[in-house]
């Protein structure tokens, strides 16, 4: 296998490969690297993937192997999010002209949006009367939350019932596509949720406060991990571990609820197949590489081991990617996790208006204010060089591009 990865190598840490030819790598990101790649825990080196850009402590857009430990803020706070996609039966001739009913229809089914701020104030992104379906799924998660909060009881005053099977906000999506053969696909964006953040937010902490016990320097506070062995270890992989399912079942929910809206507004009666596709892409994973068991952390990168299917989503005007991993071991088995932002949110907001998301986003039926410019497609970096830069990594079973998108 040709490899097609840039090297990054400084005396006393370890090397750093990068997915990145061809696409923007910013100088923060790789400062950011730098400083994970002096950490003696890292495993052989770090993978870059081509979607890479600064994040909070680690970066996101890369794959860390440590050996008897794992730094929760490498995980981050949306542990477990990652895309899900299905495609139908249905082709695109068999749509109404105008989608909008769709989308409303997608709308209603599925909560999203941001929490309601102050006392009493409404969560639209939250369930208020508990679906039978979501009380179903959440009996079976049930019994494991209560034991991780009989340890850790700050976990416990969360959303988490009540976001199971809702969306949330920011870079989170549910999106109607059509393959390269005019077939329809639903496909969606999202994580753990309130509950998730809860989780992340609180073991970042404590292993903050073990740094600072045991009097352990680092290149960066955000950067401190729990040792295998150590007070809290075994606690974080449980909570990740059950955040990560709770993750994956948020997203089968949602689907479900997204196909029967969409059966509600279609006449022709239609089938969907099996989720084609349910991958995380901010989680940690149990692995051997490079002679030894170790604990990847996927901070925005997908599982691409040979034969697995994963989703590489574009912005909300360009395309999307469903692949197949060709199991490179450099990469850690690993690709991008989408086309990684070029510009903050607040600056997207700065330089662009509405006129702009509406020439970006012709031809999808979406919203196209001033509340969703933060996700014009300009703040992201252009998917198709984010896919040529790891032709080594995956290979591409089916092209996707909306003409439904929902955002938060």
């Amino acid at each position: 296998m040709c490899n097609n990865y840039n090297t990054i190598e400084q005396q006393g840490q370890v090397p750093i490969k990068a997915w990145t030819k061809g696409v923007p790598f910013e100088d923060a990101a790789i400062a950011q690297l730098n400083n994970i790649a002096q950490m003696s825990l890292v495993h052989s080196h770090i993978a870059v993937m081509p979607d890479v850009h600064m994040g909070k402590g680690a970066t996101i857009g890369s794959v860390i192997p440590s050996v008897d430990a794992v730094i929760p803020a490498a995980v981050g706070v949306d542990i477990g999010c990652g895309m899900v996609a299905t495609k139908t039966t249905l082709t695109a001739s068999q749509l109404p002209d105008n989608l909008a009913a769709i989308r409303h229809a997608f709308e209603a089914a599925v909560p999203h949006g941001r929490t309601g701020r102050g006392r009493g104030a409404r969560d639209r992104g939250a369930w208020h009367n508990i679906p039978d379906v979501v009380a179903g799924e959440w009996q079976k998660l049930e019994k494991r939350f209560e034991k991780i909060c009989v340890k850790h009881p700050a976990i416990k005053n969360s959303n988490h019932v009540n976001h199971l099977g809702t969306m949330g906000t920011g870079n989170h999506f549910l999106e109607l596509c059509l393959d390269e053969n005019n077939a329809v696909w639903i496909m969606l964006h999202s994580g753990s949720r309130g509950v998730g953040n809860r989780i992340g937010t609180y073991f970042i902490e404590l292993a903050k406060k073990e740094m600072e016990r045991h009097q352990i320097n680092l290149p960066d506070m955000d950067l401190a991990y729990l040792k295998e062995g150590s007070e809290y270890f075994d606690d974080y992989v449980e909570a990740v571990e059950w955040a990560q399912d709770f993750a994956a079942k948020n997203r089968e929910i949602m689907m479900f609820n997204a196909i029967k809206a969409l059966k509600k507004q279609i006449p022709i009666a239609f089938e969907t197949a099996e989720l084609a596709v349910n991958c995380h892409h901010n989680y940690i994973s149990r692995e051997h590489h490079f002679g030894k068991d170790c604990f990847v952390t996927r901070k925005g990168a997908v599982r691409a081991q040979k034969g697995e299917m994963g989703i590489i989503p574009g912005s909300m005007g360009a395309r999307s990617f469903i692949v197949r991993g060709l199991g490179n071991p450099d990469s850690f088995n690993s690709c991008s996790h989408g086309a990684g932002r070029v510009m903050s949110r607040t600056k997207a907001k700065k330089v662009f208006n509405i006129q702009d998301q509406i020439a970006a986003t012709q031809g999808v039926e979406c919203r196209k204010d001033a509340a969703v410019i933060d996700e014009i497609p300009h703040a992201y970096k252009d998917i198709e060089k984010v896919m040529a830069a790891q032709q080594d990594l995956v290979e591409v079973v089916h092209t996707l591009k909306q003409i439904v998108c929902v955002k938060g």
